[in-house]
Formats: C-alpha cells, structure tokens, sequence
C-alpha cells in the first residue's frame, strides 16, 4: 500500500459556531480521512476506531477525530506534556517552506503538545502564546480521566496556517494523521498513511501522505 492523498474542501467561515455546531459541520463537510493503518500488528494488535475530518478555511486548518476505543485515559493536564502516554490523536504536517515539520498533538481532554522538528529529536516546542492560538474543543472536560471501557469521544483543533509559515495556501502539504495511547491497557500506533519501519515511529516525513486544497 503506497503513501495516501485526500482532497480537502474549503468552508468559508466557522467562526461564531457553538462546539455542537462545529463537530458537525467538520463531521457532515469535512473530507473522511481513516486513520486505521496498523503498521506493528504484530506487536501492537489492537486497533480502535478513528476517523479524522479535515477541512479549511481562508486562515485555518479544521481537524475533527472521531474515535472509539475501550480505554480512554488523559492524565496530562499541562500543554507540551507527555500526551503521547494518553489517549492522543495527532496531525504532522511538513515544513512548506523547506525542511523539518511541525507536529500537533492532542489528548482526549484538549491538551496540545506542538513543536518545529528536523528529527525526532531535535523540536523548537511552541511557547505558550501560541499554542493559546490553536482552538480545541473535546468531548471531555479538561481534567484527569481513565475510563476502562468501550467509549466514543471527539476532539478539535483549528491550526492557523501563520503557525506553520504560511501566508498563502499552496495546492498540497504533505502530512500524516495518527492515534497512539503509548500508557493504555492496550497501547497502539496507527496512521493515516501507512509506514514501513519495523517498529513505532510517527517521526517520518518520508511516510507522509498528500492534502490537496480544493478550490473547486
């Protein structure tokens, strides 16, 4: 199976909707994008439900993840934390204007880890300004949870484009959409696009798949 692409359709304004409004807007608009490639089966079996919905508008990135899975756990509370160890939808997206890429990633209860990265490494993490300028909205309120049974949840987060470099919107990026819970009683690793590395990395941009921005 080669490397994924996805149309994404525009939508002129979110702006002013209520949270109710704005999950369904994204969820009957947005492209379906199946976040299900489980690269390590053999190590990692387990394999949730997940569905990202991607659309844009003139300054933002809109992402909704639809997932179910039968542990549901958030501990960290504080922004560029250890979300990966919870239950985490995450968006990396390639630098456009050259090397490195960014990454976006989100616990079930709203709390963002975002960086600049070359390398899995080497990250210039986002100050807390702008992070505060990347909207999330969740199922769940923003608190400590660990829920061991089959659950449904959702979250969203608008990117401003400015935050990834860009002013003017090209015709494609390439990225990749992923669900981890490295700490869950049943820890998993999948993707968007899929990845051949023998074990767990997400940190590839050889693996990205495309976004194409449709203006039709």
């Amino acid at each position: 199976m080669g490397m994924k692409s996805a149309k994404i359709p525009y939508i002129a304004s979110l702006d002013g909707l209520t949270t109710e409004q704005l999950r369904q807007t994204l969820e009957g608009e947005g492209a379906p994008l199946a976040v299900t490639c489980n690269n390590w089966s053999a190590d990692y079996p387990y394999t949730p439900s997940v569905t990202a919905y991607l659309a844009y508008t003139d300054s933002h990135l809109a992402l909704l993840f639809c997932v179910e899975e039968s542990h549901v756990k958030a501990v960290a509370l504080e922004d560029n934390g250890r979300v990966w160890e919870d239950s985490c939808v995450e968006f990396f997206v390639g630098n456009p204007a050259g090397e490195g890429y960014y990454n976006f990633e989100l616990n079930a209860i709203g709390t963002l880890l975002a960086a600049y990265r070359t390398s899995r490494e080497c990250a210039t993490h986002f100050s807390a300004e702008q992070l505060a300028q990347v909207a999330r909205r969740t199922a769940f309120d923003h608190a400590p949870i660990d829920i061991c049974e089959q659950r449904s949840w959702w979250a969203v987060e608008m990117i401003p484009f400015e935050l990834i470099g860009l002013n003017t919107l090209p015709q494609s990026l390439s990225a990749n959409l992923y669900k981890c819970g490295d700490n869950l009683n049943q820890p998993h690793f999948l993707s968007w696009s899929p990845i051949t590395l023998d074990k767990p990395n997400f940190h590839c941009p050889d693996y990205f798949g495309t976004l194409i921005f449709d203006n039709e």
